[in-house]
């Protein structure tokens, strides 16, 4: 967290501050903004690599003070208007594009203003899975399934107890009742009640029309900004057919333990 305040300049409202964030994931508040603020990202790996990174912000629900603008070689691309309230809305651009220029707006009053934000940096392919144009809501193929139990954050067994829609955000909320729990990254789910059942909450696109169902699924997905984002999902029973077929021919791409 990286907590920078317009107050210790405020009597040179054109001062432009840098600051340099080595980690690859974290967020930014500023607060009293004035003047500017120039955020460099210097992740801990080779420079040859960059090339390779996606950047996506998240700003705070309650932003405020600023615009936040896309910088490269002098040129400056708006991103985020100061007073847009977009819940949940996330913007990306590749490392490669250039970094983030953040110019406090005119203020009356600058103590009453922070302008934050969270920020992750992660692989373009990454990027591309929690951000997919086109079709979205495709079913995943075999070969999609079988890889995204390798690689996802998060792999369970479980059923869908109730969807959660929410408009304003365009997303929907699944609560997930778990079975059997391969692999998490976060504690998302967890025990919970007297009951001992693991339970948790993934999101997912509103467009896709999920709704409560009968049977397990192995939902797969990425975490993205402290959430679970729904990745292939398929019945359970689909899963174990696939998994058999490849485990027999020798092509499952990673070992899955026993149900």
């Amino acid at each position: 967290l990286s907590s920078p305040s317009g107050l210790t300049h405020e009597s040179h409202k054109k001062d432009v501050e840098q600051v340099y964030l080595r980690c690859s994931e974290g967020s930014i508040e500023w607060m009293y903004p004035t003047g500017a603020l120039i955020v460099n990202l210097r992740p801990n790996t080779s420079p040859a690599s960059y090339k390779h990174l996606t950047v996506c912000i998240k700003p705070f629900k309650d932003s405020a003070g600023a615009n936040i603008y896309l910088e490269k070689t002098g040129e400056l691309k708006l991103l985020v208007r100061d007073g847009d309230r977009s819940p949940s809305k996330v913007y990306c651009f590749g490392y490669d594009q250039g970094g983030l220029f953040i110019e406090a707006t005119p203020q009356l009053d600058i103590s009453r203003k922070i302008t934050g934000f969270q920020y992750e940096l992660m692989s373009k392919g990454m990027a591309s899975d929690l951000h997919t144009v086109s079709a979205p809501c495709r079913p995943c193929s075999d070969t999609e399934v079988l890889l995204a139990v390798c690689t996802s954050d998060f792999v369970i067994r479980g059923s869908i107890q109730d969807v959660t829609n929410k408009a304003e955000e365009q997303e929907s909320v699944i609560h997930v009742r778990v079975n059997k729990l391969y692999r998490q990254k976060s504690k998302v789910f967890h025990l919970t009640g007297e009951s001992g059942n693991w339970q948790g909450q993934i999101k997912t696109l509103l467009e896709c029309g999920v709704k409560p169902g009968d049977g397990d699924f192995l939902f797969t997905g990425r975490m993205h900004f402290g959430e679970a984002r729904l990745g292939c999902a398929p019945r359970f029973k689909d899963f174990q057919r696939m998994y058999k077929e490849a485990k027999d021919k020798g092509l499952n791409p990673c070992e899955v333990g026993p149900d």
